[in-house]
């Protein structure tokens, strides 16, 4: 009974259960469903997003001559100040990061090397699945100008003849040729009225070109269409200030390179930077470009072609007529000149394959020099045809003198000057000789014989005086100078009251 009471006694309260039961499902239904609206939205968004991101896959050629600095350049992008070059094929990864959509994903690099010998490893970086998604970069090394044009011409041909290996279907190549002439036609450059917001560039071939708003190409504009957008980059632009210091180059064979270029950029439909590594110079301009024209990223920088070391020249923005300004400032150049003839490598110093010649240290140098003029004999340094000359006011002894000297000259008592055989008679005034006479004459009174001293015996002083006497007696042939010395003698004979007559006589008194 207490359980039918219970149950009875339950029976209204399960019916109440029930029917809040009722009503709890009901609303659990309505939660229900509006959970699943909610995940449904979710899913919609994730979907889209997903649609939206980033893609991956993208990739990057470099191509150019070894050593212009293509590593360098993508080390620089990815903030890698210490980075190894490679052999071959060298891969490495740009960090792209979408901050709007905060996502992110990375750029494949392919670096070739300069060698044409690995150019089949070309198929590893391109094949005909991932052309599409490939961006072609031909680098210049500026501080060679003279294989710009060369190289540019010759990595150009080693894309062409790899993408006609590619064997891709007419059909597909037609469409990307199409697809590369109408964003170089639709290019708008940026103003006041580009759009703010980041926006995202249809990058597929979903949608047709529209031929109404696209203007005609210019007479030698993408002649040579190779289906892939193209950049060229120049590096090293700061080795210009070199060239003009060491090589004598000016503004107008700069331009004439410049010009010579964009030139080719044309015929490729492809765009033109100039880069320092060293100056840091562009190089956020190559990185915004990529990103421009791989994935789609908004990109207002204007074409710059004023600064001839940081030049900016956008696909779709140039043309002809504006190349043809700056063959306005050539002097001494013409626009028709050939390229290989006006921009020639310079000449190799000759300094640089010589030897380094060390200098030797300024005394050594000086002693060399010292020991040299010792050896020299005394003649050399007066004149070669002059006799050796004794100096004036030295004693002479008769030991020294020599039988040349009695031919010449002639003989002198000791301690007089010796005359020089050399003097020509017509300089020699009466004045000259007069004193030069007197100055003998007081020697000969005033200092000792060679033979004696002053406490000397006569027959110390006699020895000196037979021998003068004895020389002076001689008659050897008189020349015009010695005839005029004895008229002179013989006027201050006669004149002077008294003459001494000989040294010893002298010492007597």
């Amino acid at each position: 009974m207490a359980a039918r009471r219970t149950g009875s006694y339950s029976s209204p309260s399960n019916s109440f259960n029930a029917g809040s039961g009722n009503s709890h499902s009901a609303s659990t239904a309505n939660e229900d469903e509006d959970g699943h609206n909610l995940w449904s939205s979710i899913l919609s968004e994730v979907s889209t997003r997903s649609r939206s991101k980033l893609p991956s896959g993208k990739n990057v050629l470099l191509l150019g001559e070894d050593g212009a600095g293509k590593t360098s350049l993508i080390g620089k992008l990815q903030g890698i100040e210490e980075y190894r070059k490679g052999r071959g094929m060298e891969y490495l990864y740009i960090n792209v990061h979408d901050e709007d959509r905060d996502d992110q994903t990375r750029c494949n690099v392919w670096i070739l090397d300069g060698d044409l010998y690995h150019k089949g490893l070309l198929k590893f970086a391109m094949d005909a699945s991932s052309i599409r998604d490939t961006l072609v970069m031909l680098v210049v090394d500026m501080s060679r100008p003279w294989l710009a044009l060369d190289s540019l011409q010759k990595w150009a041909s080693v894309i062409r003849e790899h993408v006609d290996k590619l064997k891709i279907p007419p059909e597909q190549l037609k469409e990307m040729e199409e697809l590369l002439v109408w964003n170089y036609q639709a290019y708008v450059e940026p103003g006041e009225e580009f759009p703010g917001s980041p926006q995202r560039r249809n990058t597929s071939l979903q949608e047709e070109p529209d031929d109404s708003v696209t203007l005609p190409l210019g007479e030698d504009t993408l002649t040579h269409n190779l289906g892939i957008p193209v950049v060229v980059v120049c590096t090293k632009c700061d080795a210009i200030s070199v060239l003009e210091k060491e090589h004598d180059y000016r503004d107008e064979h700069f331009d004439f390179i410049q010009s010579h270029i964009r030139k080719f950029c044309l015929q490729y439909g492809a765009a033109l930077i100039y880069t320092s590594i060293k100056e840091n110079k562009n190089i956020d301009i190559v990185y915004k470009y990529i990103l421009q024209q791989l994935y789609g990223f908004p990109f207002n920088m204007p074409a710059v072609v004023v600064e001839k070391d940081a030049v900016f020249i956008p696909a779709g923005w140039d043309n002809e007529k504006k190349i043809g300004i700056l063959h306005e400032n050539f002097q001494t150049l013409k626009p028709e000149d050939t390229f290989e003839d006006i921009v020639t490598k310079p000449p190799v110093r000759k300094f640089v394959h010589e030897k380094e010649i060390v200098s030797e240290d300024d005394q050594v140098f000086l002693m060399k020099q010292q020991s040299l003029l010792a050896k020299q004999p005394p003649s050399a340094a007066g004149r070669p045809d002059a006799s050796p000359r004794v100096p004036g006011g030295s004693p002479r002894t008769p030991s020294r003198s020599g039988g040349s000297n009695v031919a010449s000259v002639s003989p002198v008592p000791a301690g007089t000057k010796k005359i020089d055989p050399n003097m020509k008679a017509g300089t020699t005034s009466e004045g000259v000789l007069a004193n030069f006479f007197n100055s003998l004459l007081s020697k000969k009174t005033g200092s000792p014989g060679p033979g004696g001293t002053g406490n000397s015996t006569g027959n110390s002083g006699t020895n000196s005086v037979p021998t003068s006497a004895k020389k002076s007696g001689q008659k050897p042939v008189l020349t015009d100078v010695q005839a005029e010395l004895e008229r002179i003698s013989r006027k201050q004979d006669l004149t002077s009251p008294t003459s001494p007559t000989s040294p010893a006589e002298s010492e007597a008194s």
